[in-house]
């Protein structure tokens, strides 16, 4: 089979292929009639092989030299022997069955194609001697020609099945790329699940340990709320690493705006005061953008339950109609020292929002930290 019929093709594609081969049949009627007339044929219907049937044959052979290159390469051959013993006008071995020596040719088969060609052409040479006590110049005009013909067809149909195999491993490779974009993403996404879970839960079984003397149902209740996020947190890992113990090109569930309410909650359930304000319609924001919001957030978050020792946290979420802007302010001490030192976190935030185009700041601001980010609608669209 050839290599061009061994994948399964597009409709689109599929349909222009029936069009150049129709064209190309044709073509192989119509030229091999009129160098048939050209060369003295009186009656194109009548005779053991007429001209025009014999024509027709070939052209119908081209519909089917995808699937059966070597088959359809044969049978021509053999009509092209059937032709020149019952006709005396010569019309050539090579060239009216160049197609499907150009088909064969890209299969894997072609050393035997080539064999072939060589059979024939000496075949041809030796049919033709009759001419060299004629015309010499004509001869090698006409088994040379045919030679360098043959040798040409060949060598376009190992350049073109070269270009289909390099093809296929560009997109071969393209499809690994967009694979490891796609794990590098869930793994981002794994990373922030699982600091934000741990900075909450860390919470909670501090809680927990502070009043369970003197307040066990308080320590309990906390005890329950980090068992609820940590349910949740696995819920969402166990997705996340089935993405990647999956087909690489699967797809992550992703976090909405709509989820935000939710992480507030969390956050709150800590014992954060945290206030949600978003302004704007968030209807026209795409799906990266919003997943890039919702990890800021988070992110943000996890970072002032963890390091900064805030009391209160304010959470701004502007949507205008070409960018979406972020806002994590807190009234914490930011890092020990009042030194940055920015982590994976902090690094995934940026590299997230600088991929859609935005910029992210992170820093002491007076009274607590902030974290701001800026994200364009028209480079985030999915």
């Amino acid at each position: 089979m050839s290599a061009l019929s061994q994948r399964r093709e597009p409709a689109p594609v599929r349909h222009s292929a029936k069009v150049i081969d129709g064209a190309l049949a044709m073509l192989t009627v119509v030229i091999f009639v009129a160098v048939a007339l050209a060369a003295g044929v009186q009656s194109p219907w009548r005779g053991p092989v007429p001209v025009i049937p014999f024509a027709l044959f070939l052209g119908a052979l081209l519909f089917v030299r995808r699937r059966w290159p070597m088959t359809v390469l044969l049978l021509s051959i053999a009509a092209m022997f059937a032709y020149h013993l019952t006709n005396e006008a010569p019309n050539g071995w090579i060239w009216p069955i160049w197609a499907a020596y150009f088909t064969a040719a890209t299969t894997p088969r072609v050393c035997w194609v080539a064999a072939i060609g060589v059979a024939q052409l000496v075949y041809s040479a030796v049919d033709f001697r009759w001419v060299i006590g004629r015309n010499m110049t004509h001869y090698l005009i006409h088994t040379v020609g045919e030679a360098l013909l043959l040798a040409f067809i060949i060598g376009a149909g190992l350049l073109y099945a070269a270009s289909l195999r390099w093809r296929e491993r560009l997109r071969e490779t393209d499809g690994r790329v967009r694979g490891a974009e796609e794990r590098l993403r869930v793994a981002q996404e794994v990373h922030d699940t699982v600091a934000h879970t741990l900075a909450v839960v860390g919470v909670h079984l501090n809680v927990a340990s502070d009043t369970l003397e003197e307040a066990p149902a308080e320590a309990a209740a906390a005890l329950r709320l980090a068992q609820d996020v940590r349910n949740r947190a696995m819920a969402d890992l166990a997705a996340l690493i089935d993405v990647l113990r999956t087909s690489p090109t699967g797809t992550a569930p992703q976090p909405d705006l709509a989820s935000l309410g939710a992480l507030v909650a969390n956050a709150r359930a800590t014992g954060l005061e945290v206030a949600l304000d978003e302004r704007g319609d968030p209807s026209a924001v795409p799906a990266t953008c919003a997943v890039a919001v919702y990890r800021v957030v988070q992110e943000a978050l996890s970072n002032t339950l963890k390091h900064s020792g805030a009391t209160t946290v304010e959470v701004t979420v502007a949507y205008q109609p070409d960018s979406v802007s972020v806002e994590v302010v807190d009234n914490g001490h930011g890092t020990p020292g009042g030194t940055l030192r920015e982590g994976h976190g902090l690094a995934g935030m940026r590299e997230r929002v600088s991929a859609l185009g935005g910029t992210l700041t992170a820093g002491p601001v007076p009274g607590g930290f902030a974290v701001k980010a800026r994200l364009p609608l028209a480079d985030s669209s999915p």
